[in-house]
């Protein structure tokens, strides 16, 4: 398992993800300011993965507040978490790390200042600590619909570089290689412009001895057609209500083809990545980023000087397009998790099993 955040000495240590595979480098953020920035250009990136960055930027920011009173200390946290729900627009689990924090300060009220700031420390740790946990669960739910065999198709990075370890999409796949003893193999779309599955994914499976084969994007159809992909798993940045979902740009592309083709398209959606307060993926705010990303690789030009670019980084896959979604509570079909929201619901009964 790959460590891709800590809290450290007073500091957040993060893996400098915009190197890899070439060099392994952690840049040590001593401000708050700095892991603002490492989640803009992508130093970390991955929803679970920017939402525990967050949570520990904004305990680093709360130690150099200096206030006598909780009411002013959380005034002067709010600039912190402005700055944190402003790096990446489509993600939701920022939003839920800073709603985590703010009920969390609303709880501690009664506490002293220098208390609640060591334990914000101890709550970003704790975020870590349970993120890693709820991805075991996903893949102990997910693994069940791995048959022996297999080859996964996947697409961008949702290993554990994207969390705060053991990933949301490969974990089922972990599980059901190292603990299960099934022979799969991974199918690794190398997803442009910024190429997280050639430079993540596919070092990512190779450290953890899975079969990985890389693909460019536009190789997953022809496979399909030749009948070299049994199933595709992939991770979420925000799924709404109703089970639509955001995902790295050529996510959609996959899903139709997986409908096409008659393959499950699966979703690994840990609860914090769902946005229950969305009723559908209409309503997602997509990121665009820099023509840099398309018109250089590695500093090298490829298109020419002046042509204009689109540079999404998500897109929106329908409801209709999901097999299922892997949570940490069960596989459940895209209509069935606005019913998670519910106590009186029996999980039983809306699970999904393997035929």
């Amino acid at each position: 398992m790959v460590s891709t955040i800590e809290w450290k000495d007073g500091a957040v240590m993060m893996l400098d993800q915009s190197r890899l595979p070439l060099e392994v480098k952690f840049i040590e953020c001593t401000d708050y300011r700095k892991v603002a920035e490492g989640i803009k250009k992508l130093w970390i990136r991955g929803a679970p993965a920017i939402g525990i960055a967050a949570a520990m930027g904004i305990a680093l920011g709360a130690q150099e507040i200096k206030a006598g009173s909780m009411d002013d200390f959380i005034e002067g946290l709010e600039p912190v978490m402005d700055t944190m729900l402003s790096t990446r627009p489509t993600a939701v689990n920022i939003k839920w790390a800073v709603a985590r924090i703010r009920k969390f300060l609303s709880d501690h009220k009664a506490e002293p200042v220098s208390t609640v700031k060591l334990l914000l420390i101890d709550e970003a740790r704790r975020i870590l600590e349970e993120d890693i946990e709820i991805n075991k669960a996903i893949g102990r739910w997910g693994s069940q619909f791995i048959k022996d065999g297999d080859t996964i198709l996947t697409h961008c990075n949702a290993g554990s570089l994207a969390t705060g370890g053991y990933g949301t999409a490969t974990a089922p796949m972990l599980i059901a290689a190292q603990e299960q003893g099934k022979k799969i193999q991974v199918i690794a779309d190398e997803t442009r412009p910024v190429l997280q599955g050639a430079r993540l994914t596919a070092w990512e499976l190779m450290q953890a001895g899975i079969p990985v084969t890389l693909i460019t994007d536009n190789t997953a159809g022809a496979l399909m057609k030749k009948g070299m992909i049994d199933l595709a798993i992939v991770g979420t940045d925000r799924t709404t209500r109703n089970g639509d979902v955001a995902n790295k740009i050529g996510t959609y592309t996959v899903a139709v083809l997986c409908k096409e083709h008659g393959i499950p398209f699966y979703v690994a959606a840990p609860l914090s990545s769902i946005d229950f307060t969305m009723d559908s993926g209409d309503l997602i705010p997509i990121e665009e980023r820099h023509a840099d990303e398309v018109t250089t690789i590695w500093g090298h030009r490829v298109a020419p000087e002046g042509v204009n670019v689109i540079n999404l980084a998500f897109d929106v896959t329908p409801a209709k397009y999901v097999t299922s979604l892997f949570t940490e509570r069960g596989a459940f079909k895209p209509q069935d998790i606005k019913k998670l929201l519910r106590k009186d619901v029996d999980l039983e009964s809306i699970r999904l099993r393997p035929l």
